[in-house]
């Protein structure tokens, strides 16, 4: 249920109750007004005004500009007409009494603080002009009129920002929930193809045995990412030690090893998550490609502009031209995991390999980007 929904509903109240004390007091004091019938004719209308825009008061829909601007006028115009029903000023009270103030708080409810607070100027001006001088009860009257109203539409304003985020909030979570499911759907069908096809290719042996490991490789990498949860989404002020992040990197593999400064090297959280992820990317390179006996070195650097970290191993290195042949075979690991990663970020990565002598990959975060 909408937050407004008892604010408007305590308003429509508030209109019926104000109207039967505004009557109350007419009806007491009748003998003392100077022209009663003014006063009486002004009430007939105003009761009749109340009773049938009651449904307009409902919720913010309903309450048109239009009908505001009648409302206000029939409480501006009661108090005014007040100078006419009572000419001597015997009776105190206003014909429109404590009325006058429901017309102010639905403007407040209706557009906000500062459109409420404009109907209450406007409102204390014609108290203040039917008092005929600058009284302490008139200007009191004022204040608390204006004060009540920019706090509602204040409050408003808050509730309705509130409910559009949560409102947003649910759709992100919803359509999460249905990429996941999706996902799901399409991992499971790829990873029983892929498992198929390394049945048959080792089945069939020759070049089929070659199309069926890659498989292999592929449905493993496959199961791994689907079985890992997805990372919490950081908030755009935090900020994580890249060295925290590698050490835990490094420590997936017993032949890994990890050298940094002494201090941390700080980046933006979600830079320094998808930097990690890109040196685990290459990892794995060097854990399919070098063999399981293959050493690798991670070294952290802080540079003054950016944050420079090379992954060393000492496997066979990468054959000339065989990073544009996996790219043109479709395998996007290096192209994706790697480079797609930090050029969202304003870095890049480089490849260095000498046949026999191993691999280094150096990649570079700018520490200036902002996400």
């Amino acid at each position: 249920m909408s937050v407004e929904r008892p604010l408007w509903r305590a308003l429509t109240g508030y209109r019926l109750l104000s109207l039967t004390y505004a009557l109350g007091l007419f009806l007491l004091a009748h003998d003392d007004y100077g022209r009663p019938l003014v006063g009486a004719g002004y009430l007939a209308a105003l009761t009749l005004w109340t009773l049938f825009t009651t449904p307009l008061v409902a919720s913010a829909e309903r309450c048109t500009p239009g009908f505001l601007a009648v409302d206000l006028t029939m409480a501006v115009g009661g108090t005014l007409l007040t100078l006419a029903a009572d000419p001597h000023a015997t009776v105190g009270p206003t014909l429109p009494s404590i009325w006058v103030a429901g017309p102010v708080l639905a403007v407040a409810l209706k557009g906000g603080w500062r459109w409420g607070g404009a109907a209450a100027v406007g409102m204390g001006a014609a108290n203040l002009a039917e008092d005929g001088r600058l009284s302490g009860t008139a200007l009191h009257n004022a204040v608390l009129v204006c004060v009540a109203a920019v706090a509602i539409g204040y409050v408003v304003e808050v509730a309705r920002a509130s409910e559009r985020a949560l409102a947003r909030a649910l759709r992100i979570e919803a359509a999460t929930r249905e990429r996941e499911r999706l996902a799901r759907d399409i991992h499971d069908g790829v990873l029983q193809v892929l498992a198929m096809v390394q049945r048959r290719g080792t089945a069939l042996g020759g070049e089929a045995a070659e199309l069926g490991r890659l498989a292999g490789e592929q449905e493993r990498a496959l199961r791994t990412l689907v079985a890992d949860p997805p990372p919490r989404t950081p908030v755009a002020s935090e900020r994580e030690d890249v060295g925290v992040l590698l050490a835990a990197a490094a420590g997936r593999g017993e032949r890994v090893t990890l050298v940094g400064p002494g201090t941390p090297v700080e980046l933006p959280a979600r830079a320094a998550r998808e930097l990690t992820a890109a040196v685990e990317a290459a990892l794995d390179n060097v854990r399919r490609h070098a063999g399981p006996t293959a050493s690798a070195w991670i070294l952290l650097e802080d540079e003054p502009d950016a944050v420079l970290v090379t992954v060393r191993d000492d496997g066979p290195g990468i054959p000339p031209g065989r990073l544009a042949a996996a790219a043109a075979e479709g395998r996007l690991g290096v192209a994706q995991s790697i480079r797609g990663r930090l050029r969202d970020l304003g870095g890049g990565a480089e490849w260095g390999s000498v046949p026999g002598q191993g691999t280094e990959v150096e990649l570079r975060v700018p520490k200036g980007v902002d996400r």
